[in-house]
């Protein structure tokens, strides 16, 4: 399915942080900005990071390509898929824009009561409110290096 304006080329950058409740059955709502994103269904798997990470479908099928290693690949591809792949799961978001949260990929990033979703441009990544203080605030203290670092990678 066409999106917004993935039909002239043009896709959506996802960006900013937004705190939500996680209800009871362990869904949490994605953000009005993020939803046309994941128009379809998204698809959840756990971060490098103590997160969860969410992928749009199409983008999802993008990164299984890239990441299709044999049986007999090197032992760390084939863990590092075993763990991407191995622990995700495609989810669709209800008629109030909301997520389930599988409770393995929450228990994992130690989400109960409240979570931060944060657009981080192609993807968005599901926090505990404060595994994500904590590592914003660690962000704030290493971002000048983080750029210094980073600055021949950036295209203008």
């Amino acid at each position: 399915m066409v999106c917004c304006g993935e039909k002239w080329g043009i896709r959506l950058s996802m960006q900013g942080n937004y705190e939500h409740r996680v209800d009871q059955k362990g869904r949490v709502a994605i953000p009005v900005k993020f939803r046309k994103e994941f128009i379809d269904r998204a698809v959840l798997t756990p971060g490098v990071d103590p997160c969860i990470v969410a992928y749009p479908e199409s983008d999802w099928q993008t990164i299984s390509q890239n990441y299709n290693y044999p049986s007999f690949s090197p032992s760390d591809d084939r863990d590092l898929s075993r763990y991407i792949f191995g622990n995700a799961f495609t989810v669709e978001l209800d008629k109030q824009g909301r997520v389930a949260l599988p409770s393995n990929l929450r228990q994992r990033a130690r989400i109960s009561d409240d979570a931060v979703v944060v657009g981080v441009n192609r993807y968005m990544e599901i926090w505990s409110k404060e595994m994500w203080e904590e590592k914003n605030r660690r962000l704030e203290e290493a971002i000048w290096n983080l750029a210094e670092r980073s600055k021949d990678k950036v295209k203008d």
